[in-house]
């Protein structure tokens, strides 16, 4: 059965693959042009040290180090806490362990193990964390035969649970019980900002609970480039030795840093239309589409949708014959993501093609 007419050459082509595909805005570009800047090597970029500066206040820490990627601000944040030959524990569809191509293994030489928690019964699909299974899971001396436990990793927002907000009060006990038993906890916080805008709660509430934190610039918050890792100081020093080792350093890139912190000032808050534009898109499928989506579980700016017995692959072409673009999750689900380039009448033409392909 045909998903309907390949859209118009010139015709616009909703894009919800992802929150990264967003363009700096004119005056984000403005901001860029004008940033004073210096060799970063040598520590001398202004706009970077005051970027570095500024989230490391915002989280509740006393350093910052800016990256060209997500993927390395956690590969360097864990590789702090966790030396090689030690684990990191993190759930089985987090992003440092799913999404990152192995380098906490390739590059660090760190073991890790998951936890499932209702994966499999489909019990837990958000993916919301429940303190006690990580602890349980932990074994922080080993002895000389197993392998001890060093960290744990949370996501939040939780990227393949469909935008999750981590129940702070789970965070804080999962603090209480790493903290007793020696074990340090890292954030991979890429979209930390959405879950600070959903809940109210501050951002260094949240921060302040882990003892490395990597949060991301260029999705929500529609930089071009860039994430930004937080520790103590003496870890920070030691981040930017490895950030070179891993081939991160750089020269004048405060023209990037100015554009992290235009979004700061930009926006964060309306991060809160992303998210009311989520479940407006989510409303939309479930009406078309009953049961491809429960609307009161889309708490941020993702929307994973069931594909029934189709493939999420097949709906995903469908979708995208018809100008709206959503990324193949799993063998049955597809992701849509609001983003700071998509506006209301974007939603309600996704929201009208994505409802109808999933109708079948």
């Amino acid at each position: 059965m045909s998903a309907g007419p390949t859209p118009a050459r010139g015709a616009r082509v909703v894009d919800l693959r992802s929150d990264t595909l967003t363009a700096p805005t004119p005056a984000m570009r403005e901001a860029m042009a004008g940033a004073p800047v210096g060799d970063d090597v040598y520590g001398e970029d202004p706009t970077l040290n005051a970027l570095e500066e500024r989230v490391a206040d915002l989280l509740g820490h006393e350093a910052g180090l800016f990256f060209p990627s997500g993927s390395m601000a956690n590969m360097v944040g864990v590789r702090l806490l966790v030396e090689p030959g030690r684990e990191l524990l993190a759930d089985v569809t987090s992003h440092v362990l799913r999404a990152e191509l192995g380098g906490h293994g390739a590059l660090g030489g760190i073991t890790s193990r998951t936890w499932s928690d209702g994966l499999v019964d489909g019990s837990n699909p958000a993916r919301v964390l429940d303190a006690r299974v990580p602890l349980a899971l932990m074994v922080p001396d080993a002895g000389p035969y197993l392998v001890s436990t060093a960290a744990v990793a949370v996501e939040n927002t939780h990227n393949f649970g469909g935008g999750t907000v981590q129940p702070l009060d789970q965070l804080q006990a999962l603090r209480s019980g790493t903290e007793q038993a020696g074990v340090a906890l890292h954030l991979d916080g890429a979209r930390l900002w959405n879950a600070h805008v959903a809940t109210g709660v501050p951002l260094d509430v949240y921060g302040r609970l882990f003892d490395t934190v990597s949060v991301c610039l260029s999705k929500g918050l529609g930089a071009p480039v860039g994430s930004v890792l937080v520790a103590s100081a003496e870890r920070v020093a030691q981040a930017r030795v490895l950030r070179k080792r891993y081939g991160g350093g750089m020269r004048q890139a405060g023209v990037l840093a100015a554009a992290g912190l235009h979004a700061l000032e930009n926006h964060v808050d309306r991060l809160a239309e992303d998210h009311a534009r989520a479940r407006r898109l989510a409303q939309a499928c479930a009406a078309a589409a009953p049961g491809s989506v429960d609307p009161g579980a889309v708490p941020t700016n993702i929307v994973v949708l069931r594909t029934g017995t189709r493939s999420g692959t097949e709906v995903a072409a469908a979708a995208a014959e018809r100008g709206v673009r959503v990324s193949a999750l799993g063998p049955h689900m597809v992701r849509a993501v609001t983003h700071l380039d998509v506006d209301d009448t974007d939603v309600d033409v996704a929201g009208t093609v994505l409802g109808e392909v999933l109708a079948g």
